[in-house]
């Protein structure tokens, strides 16, 4: 009997000995729901604009996503540094040009039959049961299944980009992804996301000290947001969207 309390001792510390930041997760948690939040926000803001002058919207749609794509690279490399000061407010105009950008699969969603404000419910239920499952299973996982669990992550989401890729190069051309392939990539995407929130529990404590916690919250705000719109996507995309 002591000599298993002993050999759990022992396999605690060596599993604590490669975390770098053991509270990095918790200490982001508060930022990473103020982030969502703030994202709603923006979301509302983004559907009032739509529906008051569209064209309006158009323009500052696409002026909100390049600047929201400059931020990203911006707000990650000063919450990485541990200067939080400077990236609070970076990170809270992120997570509110976030939103605005979302506005538009939330109406397209909202336009949906069979979806609508049920469908974004449900999108964000998937999100909070998936954070569950992913902090049970992710804080537990070996060294060697989360490093190999972690590569397979890595290399489908380098898969997805390029699909995503040509699926934008195509709809320039007028080429629009059949129902059937749409339905296959977001349920791809699902899948891959909630891999990637397991991977977050497992990894970001062993990248991030205790102090970087706004980079931790900016990772996984950047997971939650992706698996919410393949979730839409995927719901959308089974109620015959063409």
């Amino acid at each position: 009997m002591s000599n298993t309390s002993n050999f759990r001792q022992i396999m605690a510390e060596a599993k604590g000995q490669s975390l770098i930041g053991p509270n990095v997760i918790k200490n982001a948690l508060p930022y990473l729901g103020g982030g969502l939040v703030l994202t709603a926000a923006g979301t509302f803001g983004g559907l009032s604009v739509m529906q008051g002058n569209p064209g309006l919207f158009m323009t500052t749609f696409w002026a909100a996503l390049i600047g929201n794509f400059i931020l990203f690279f911006v707000a990650m490399r000063v919450a990485q540094s541990g200067n939080n000061a400077t990236a609070l407010p970076l990170l809270t105009l992120y997570s509110l040009l976030s939103g605005y950008t979302l506005s538009g699969i939330i109406y397209l969603a909202l336009q949906t039959s069979g979806v609508g404000i049920q469908g974004i419910g449900i999108a964000a239920l998937g999100c909070g049961v998936t954070f569950v499952v992913a902090r049970s299973v992710g804080s537990n996982l070996s060294e060697e299944d989360g490093i190999a669990l972690n590569k397979t992550v890595s290399l489908a989401l380098i898969g997805l980009v390029v699909v995503m890729l040509l699926q934008v190069v195509l709809g320039f051309f007028g080429i629009i992804t059949p129902t059937f392939l749409e339905v296959a990539i977001s349920a791809f995407g699902v899948l891959l996301f909630a891999g990637v929130s397991v991977v977050d529990f497992f990894v970001l404590p062993r990248t991030y000290r205790d102090d970087q916690y706004l980079a931790a919250s900016l990772s996984m705000y950047l997971t939650y947001i992706n698996l919410f719109i393949f979730i839409l996507r995927l719901l959308i995309a089974l109620n015959g969207r063409d």
